[in-house]
């Protein structure tokens, strides 16, 4: 058992969005406009209170911060991403693919793995 549920350092998430912020020489309605979020949303962290889901994916991806590492109970336990995890953001994130071509290619890429698991699972004959 766990004795500790993981905490989101949001303190430490927005001091180093704010280092990030002024090495590139920014202020925060900059950094708004540049990451797609809300004014509510840079006054609310700036108050050590929570943004929601979408403004901390978009700050993450403004800032290159990863959000993992903020999470002291599985940072200190980092590790690789699942292979299926990483074929599928690659998919997602390919600008020349629809967003339904790369769902199709990710299904098709899992029943494969699926089947690829279960055949180097099963007993030899």
């Amino acid at each position: 058992m766990i004795d500790k549920e993981p905490v989101f350092d949001f303190e430490g998430f927005y001091r180093a969005l704010d280092a990030t912020r002024e090495s590139r020489n920014l202020n925060w309605k900059q950094v708004g406009e540049e990451a797609a979020v809300g004014p509510s949303t840079l006054a609310r962290m700036s108050q050590n209170r929570r943004p929601d889901a979408d403004g901390l994916a978009s700050l993450s991806a403004w800032s290159g911060l990863n959000p993992g590492d903020f999470v002291p109970f599985y940072a200190a336990r980092a590790s690789t991403p699942e292979p299926l995890a990483q074929i599928s953001q690659a998919l997602r994130s390919d600008p020349s693919l629809e967003r339904q071509d790369a769902e199709a290619l990710e299904d098709i890429v899992r029943a494969a793995y699926a089947r690829l698991q279960r055949k180097a699972n099963a007993p030899r004959q």
